[in-house]
């Protein structure tokens, strides 16, 4: 068993015996980093100080994040600020965010603020995986944003994965144009997706707990330039 994989089961086991379903934000990049997978660079907060201190390192804009066991949609209780440029900006929207979610989740247990670079915007899309009862991890690949939501435009594969599958999730949406460049956008990076698609699909091969995994959005850039996970959502059985 390599030590990536006993890892990963630490942190999943530590959620299972606090009684969570949900990895934490700044373990579930945790366990992405350790697959390789591109994340933002991120450290968790628990004072204004600190929050300071990670932004300095991590290099501003930050973005903000309460973490909580207990808050599923961290935008409706104000826990969450984008594009922080100074360190007096942290230190004010760290103190907001707390005071915020005191008074709109006074019940909810806080892990902390995590502090996360900011992703520049790009094309968004969307690589997730869901544990079928029959078939095992499923893997899906769409664009983000109105496409998966409105357009339900996602591709669907079976694990275990070849790279010529995880190709092909590319082409089958019906948007996948857009991943060429269009009307004056420029091509994107696919092979950081299919990079991404596969190192999920290993996660989950291993990772039997793991029920479901959202990398959403993920940012993609231009060819040569990669692609980035700027959310993550990772639940345990």
């Amino acid at each position: 068993m390599s030590s990536v994989r006993e890892y990963v089961e630490e942190v999943i086991s530590k959620a299972r015996n606090e009684g969570r379903t949900k990895l934490l934000e700044h373990e579930a990049y945790d366990v992405l980093i350790r697959y390789g997978i591109p994340t933002p660079k991120f450290g968790l907060a628990t004072s204004a100080e600190e929050a300071v201190r990670l932004s300095d390192e991590i290099g501003y804009p930050v973005v903000l994040k309460i973490v909580s066991p207990d808050i599923v949609h961290k935008s409706d209780v104000g826990g969450v600020k984008l594009n922080l440029g100074t360190s007096e900006e942290v230190r004010k929207s760290f103190d907001e965010i707390l005071r915020n979610v005191k008074n709109k989740a006074p019940e909810a247990k806080i892990a902390g603020v995590l502090v996360q670079e900011m992703i520049p915007q790009s094309l968004e899309v969307i690589v997730g995986a869901t544990r079928d009862p029959t078939f095992g991890p499923v893997i899906l690949f769409g664009l983000g944003g109105i496409f998966v939501e409105v357009l339900k435009d996602v591709s669907f594969r079976i694990t275990p994965l070849t790279r010529y599958d995880a190709e092909t999730m590319l082409t089958e949406i019906k948007a996948a144009k857009i991943l060429d460049g269009y009307r004056g956008t420029p091509p994107r990076d696919k092979e950081a997706i299919i990079d991404i698609i596969m190192k999920l699909a290993k996660f989950m091969e291993e990772h039997e707990s793991v029920t479901d995994v959202d990398l959403n959005p993920v940012m993609v850039f231009e060819v040569g330039k990669g692609a980035k996970v700027a959310d993550v959502r990772i639940l345990v059985r």
